[in-house]
């Protein structure tokens, strides 16, 4: 049944306990547990006195961020270039949570504000039907007990050997299907075979995909995928049916006339010991010598709560439920003046589309941000294992579905570490001198785990004042069984019985700018060869090319472009008030997208591209209107899982819909990257890093190179290798003397 409509709320209530004030030291400091945990009781009090609500299980928990203008004025912060700070304000604390109403089902969103010691509820209202919050940890870890437990799923894993304490879910949000109620909060279980304690599971796909109800924590629906076969031709086609779904009936547990396929039983462990265990040509490798990252004076920047510097940089970082990693307020000493430059970054929305068209795998395209929160899914990182060198952690909180804090200690990792050269120069005539300067970088990471697959965020920030967000992505395919000598046109057999769908991995960054104040613009930059033919008198050797540039002035005509690669075209932000004195061009940061840039291979009116707009393009380009729960944030919409189109509060609808100059203003951006991936053997049974990054590179915003103060450095631990500074002895050339060439003095070496 759908859920009952919630009583409007005309007035605030609040009870007489008390929390400590938090006295933040940033604006955008996240929610403490002690605040999670005072928020979730204030909720809990309101609803029992004031709503139907008798049963809640709470989704997620957050700080409401205070308004942009607001933030700036506590930090001192200009909106303008050379203005002035405007007068701080007082900033009341906010918070903003979701919960289920467990006994008449939908979803709620309340916002509270902390006032006189006290955790008030100002507004709470029911999420429109459709629409739901994001699935916790906790739903997932239920996928499990759920299955095991359905006589169903019981019967049928039997039918292929596996015992119900064998049975495994990873579950997934059900993507799309409009067979279901809206009202309903669903789960795909991807199922998968254990057969002890540690192994990877991932081996033992099994064939068949149960629909959970999350809130009646029960079994739905069985949905079998069609299997391929060669026809006559030669040509690959499906087995049974069409890559439609079935329509819902007691008939649909049914197997559909499709042939059983037992899951693979052969072990593809990663653990150490486990591979010892199972594969008897397994060895570690022995001529690895130790290697170690020494900062013997301790690290070079300094924390204030969530407040980082180094050097020359400074910086907001926070956890967040939904994004994981995010930082804000990021400024660069420019020989004493602080110059702003984001106001936030971080990883918004991402979408993983597979590529096989047969349902249900057609429902496998997962928003990791906005369905499950890379927040909730943050690792526990380990000393001297997921960062080396001297770390600083900080820690990141969320709430249960019972309203308490759940800490994640070592969520977030700090450190330091080289980066090759920053620049160099030799005087290559005699008597010449050379200078070294190495490039020391600031990284501050995350690593998420999604499932099967992992994810680990870096940001880097350089010396010369560039700005690195890297993806790597890491971890197991998602797989499924594959038939004895079955054809598999949308996949890769990575081992026998184990198919890896084809698919793509596409990231949405939310680039907040405020580059020497908030009014920006976007660049829009060709590089064309001139129009003037060869043997002419304006390109007589015919070599000529040129920049062209254009100011992104309309929402809805240049809201959203696409990368140009004839033209090898570029965006910058830039502020247009503020000009360099030599170029003439704009204060301005490039946006180098490193690798990533990718089509969306599913149709322009698929389901997928219907609910991830944000794919469609590589740059969006919106104004950031904030509203009483703040800016526009998220590009798929707040509330992600089970959308059937796309929602209201999306970026494609805010460039379709919108109005107005985004030229000058205070804009938001989105950048789209990602990668296609076609899985490989050697991505099995745990895939290598692959690397997917976004350069911000400074363009006419120095006066110039803003690291010639940068010291070359000797460091006293580097050593030769090798006796004589060569493994036998010998110079390259074959003697054990010189070739008569005198190197230049290195004075960045001190040479």
């Amino acid at each position: 049944m759908a859920p009952a409509a919630l009583p409007t709320v005309t007035t605030s209530f609040h009870r007489p306990f008390s929390t400590k004030p938090y006295k933040f030291i940033h604006p955008l400091d996240p929610l403490t547990p002690d605040e999670i945990n005072a928020v979730a009781l204030a909720i809990r009090h309101y609803t029992a006195a004031n709503t139907h609500i008798k049963a809640v299980r709470f989704i997620t928990c957050c700080l409401l961020p205070p308004p942009k203008k607001d933030v700036l004025a506590a930090l001192g912060i200009p909106l303008t270039s050379g203005g002035k700070p405007s007068p701080p304000v007082d900033i009341i604390r906010k918070a903003e949570s979701d919960f289920i109403d467990l006994i008449n089902g939908g979803c709620c969103s309340a916002v509270l504000a902390f006032k006189a010691g006290e955790w008030e509820v100002e507004s709470l209202d029911q999420v429109p039907e459709g629409s739901e919050p994001q699935i916790t940890p906790e739903e997932l870890a239920m996928a499990d007990v759920i299955v095991r437990n359905d006589p169903k799923v019981q019967a049928l894993a039997k039918q292929v050997g596996i015992e119900p304490h064998q049975i495994y879910a990873d579950g997934w949000a059900i993507g799309y299907d409009d067979r279901f109620p809206k009202y309903q909060r669903l789960q795909q279980a991807l199922l998968f075979a254990r057969f002890s304690e540690h192994e990877n599971l991932y081996a033992h796909p099994l064939d068949f995909i149960p629909v959970i109800d999350s809130v009646a924590e029960k079994v739905i629906q069985i949905d079998f995928p069609p299997g391929y076969k060669y026809n006559t031709q030669g040509v690959h086609e499906l087995s049974v049916g069409t890559t439609e779904a079935l329509p819902l009936s007691d008939e649909s547990f049914a197997q559909s006339n499709r042939e059983r396929i037992p899951p693979p039983l052969t072990s593809y462990e990663f653990l150490p010991d486990l591979m010892e265990q199972t594969d008897p040509t397994y060895k570690p490798r022995e001529d690895i010598k130790p290697l170690h990252i020494l900062q013997p004076e301790g690290v070079s920047f300094k924390m204030n709560g969530h407040t980082l510097e180094w050097q020359k940089w400074k910086m907001h970082v926070a956890f967040s439920h939904r994004e994981g990693l995010a930082l804000s307020t990021i400024t660069y000493n420019d020989d004493g003046e602080i110059r702003p430059i984001f106001y936030r970054l971080s990883l918004a929305e991402m979408v993983v589309p597979y590529g096989a068209p047969e349902f249900p795998h057609s429902r496998k395209f997962a928003f990791d941000t906005g369905e499950y929160g890379m927040g909730t899914m943050a690792n526990d990182l380990s000393l001297g294992c997921d960062c080396l060198g001297k770390i600083h952690y900080l820690p990141g909180s969320y709430v249960t579905h019972a309203g308490t804090a759940f800490i994640i200690k070592n969520a977030i990792c700090i450190h330091e570490e080289d980066a090759g050269v920053l620049w160099k120069h030799t005087d290559y005539r005699p008597g010449g001198r050379s200078h070294t300067v190495r490039s020391r970088r600031l990284v501050i990471s995350m690593v998420c785990t999604l499932a099967n697959y992992e994810y680990i965020w870096n940001y880097y920030f350089y010396q010369d004042g560039n700005i690195e967000l890297e993806i790597r992505l890491s971890g197991v395919l998602q797989v499924y069984a594959a038939g004895p000598n079955e054809p598999n046109p949308h996949g890769t057999v990575v081992a026998p019985g184990v198919n890896a769908h084809v698919h793509q991995h596409i990231f949405s960054i939310r680039v907040d700018p405020m580059l020497d104040g908030i009014h920006n613009s976007v660049v829009e930059s060709d590089i064309v060869s001139l129009s003037a033919p060869t043997g002419s008198k304006e390109n007589f050797a015919g070599n000529g090319f040129c920049v062209k540039e254009r100011i992104l002035t309309d929402q809805v005509k240049d809201g959203a472009r696409d990368f140009d690669w004839a033209a090898e075209r570029r965006w910058k932000i830039a502020n247009l008030n503020r000009t360099h004195e030599f170029s003439g061009k704009p204060s301005s940061y490039q946006i180098m997208m490193k690798g990533g840039l990718l089509p969306l291979l599913s149709k322009g009116d698929s389901w997928i591209a219907r609910r991830a707009s944000f794919a469609h393009k590589a740059l969006w380009v919106v104004r950031d209107e904030e509203g009483p729960k703040g800016g526009r944030m998220w590009p798929s919409g707040k509330y992600v899982p089970q959308t059937r189109e796309e929602p209201e509060d999306s970026v494609g609808r805010w460039v379709k819909e919108g109005h107005g100059n985004i030229d000058n203003e205070d804009i938001v951006l989105y950048l789209t990257v990602g990668t296609t991936h076609i899985p490989r053997p050697e991505d099995w049974p745990v895939m290598p890093v692959e690397h997917v990054s976004v350069l911000f590179k400074p363009t006419s915003f120095f006066s110039k190179n803003p690291s010639m103060d940068v010291p070359g450095t000797k460091d006293v631990y580097s050593t030769p290798a090798f006796p004589n500074g060569h493994s036998n002895g010998y110079n390259r050339n074959g003697t054990n003397g010189t070739n008569g060439y005198s190197s230049p003095t290195c004075s960045g070496c001190g040479h």
